[in-house]
């Protein structure tokens, strides 16, 4: 029988044999999650000694499930996602032509999974085109479901985008070009308010030192700005006792408080690459979140390395990811890089409350990586690298656990 991850007043309930479902990807994604899985039941059977252990579950989205069922995202997984509560999934391909605009995206809409969670850490060894990566180490927490993400668009050209800029131009004097497509940018308080809130919570549970709100509020004042504020608003209904503000303080953080402060993105952006041990997690909107963490990514080694979760904290459903694509010429090959989704699943345990059979993969992964034992992408950038398989990687990471 079945055993499942479950919520209980706001707290993950964990059995010691969770059934965990898995969707294994396209392209590259057989050979990564062969990769994985092992280092995932050998994390698990190191640090329990066989008390605990994964029950794995397969369930098709992509390019297997359309080839299966001739559905790109079939009900049956939508619904086990939602009923195990957690699971994990590597790079799916999106349609082209028509259907789903991502599949990636899809999933985390449909199972408002607000929080993109991309921790962000440097690993000893790694080439990194920035002098100081070993500075950083950022939890991300993007907001996945508002901004321009939410497809509210219209097509230039089309009556309804001609009727709807006419009306703009007669209702709020909005001079819009004729031949503009049309995008709507929502940000709500509600959706707003749980993402920092669920930033702050993490800042808390990890003692990290600080929480930075990253806005374009200067510009977009009703929408990035109205995050801005309504953070500070969260902090004082209720964080109070726990946060402090610069307005609060003059000059050293109290013992036992966490910075809420807030950036400009653009400039943001410019401090990650010149001081980015002033920044701890961030908090920001959809469209920002997706250009820092890839940024913030290409710093410690690329997104070939970066993990990814999608999470709503209120409900405990979370969906943990590869975050890079699927890479189709190098399918079947046993040779690209399965960090990705070996990190991903590191963070899973984490959020399972299984730290010790996380804190293993982390010390597997830096004892490959000191020893140079690495995959293609990083031995031609590496001197005196030992260029190896993906499935060797694997072997390399449970070495050295």
């Amino acid at each position: 029988m079945d055993q499942k991850v479950v919520m209980t007043d706001t707290v993950l309930q964990v059995p010691d044999t969770p059934t965990i479902p898995y969707i294994e990807g396209d392209g590259i994604g057989p050979d990564i999650w062969s990769a994985a899985v092992r280092v995932f039941d050998s994390a698990v059977e190191k640090a329990y000694g066989g008390k605990k252990q994964i029950q794995w579950k397969e369930v098709l989205a992509g390019e297997k499930a359309y080839q299966a069922t001739g559905e790109w995202l079939p009900k049956a997984t939508e619904e086990a996602l939602k009923e195990y509560l957690v699971g994990i999934k590597g790079p799916l391909t999106t349609p082209v032509g028509g259907g789903f605009r991502s599949l990636n995206v899809t999933i985390r809409q449909r199972l408002d999974l607000f929080v993109c969670l991309r921790p962000v850490k440097y690993y000893l060894g790694i080439p990194s085109p920035v002098k100081r990566p070993e500075q950083i180490n950022m939890v991300v927490f993007r907001e996945n479901t508002e901004d321009v993400y939410a497809g509210y668009e219209l097509k230039s050209g089309e009556p309804e985008t001609r009727e709807l800029i006419d009306h703009l131009k007669a209702r709020y004097g909005w001079d819009i070009r004729k031949d503009s497509g049309i995008g709507i940018k929502p940000v709500s308080e509600t959706g707003s308010k749980r993402l920092i809130r669920a930033a702050i919570r993490y800042a808390i549970k990890h003692n990290r030192k600080s929480v930075t709100l990253v806005h374009k509020g200067n510009i977009m004042k009703f929408t990035e700005g109205a995050f801005r504020e309504w953070g500070y608003e969260l902090v004082q209904e209720e964080f109070g006792d726990k946060i402090v503000t610069w307005d609060d303080i003059d000059g050293e953080i109290p013992e036992g408080k966490i910075l809420v402060k807030d950036a400009i993105a653009d400039a943001f952006l410019q401090q990650i690459l010149t001081r980015p041990d002033e920044y701890d997690v961030i908090a920001t909107m959809n469209l920002n979140g997706d250009y820092i963490s890839d940024a913030l990514a290409a710093q410690v080694g690329g997104i070939g390395i970066d993990p990814g979760a999608n999470i709503n904290y209120e409900t405990g459903n979370a969906v943990f990811e590869a975050t890079h694509g699927t890479a189709p010429k190098y399918a079947g090959k046993d040779m690209v890089n399965p960090s990705s989704v070996i990190l991903s699943g590191m963070l899973m345990l984490d959020y399972l409350g299984w730290k010790e059979a996380s804190a293993l993969i982390d010390k597997g992964i830096a004892g490959a990586l000191a020893r140079k034992q690495v995959t293609y992408d990083f031995a031609r950038l590496m001197d005196g690298a030992e260029k190896v398989s993906t499935s060797r990687f694997a072997d390399c990471i449970i070495d050295h656990m």
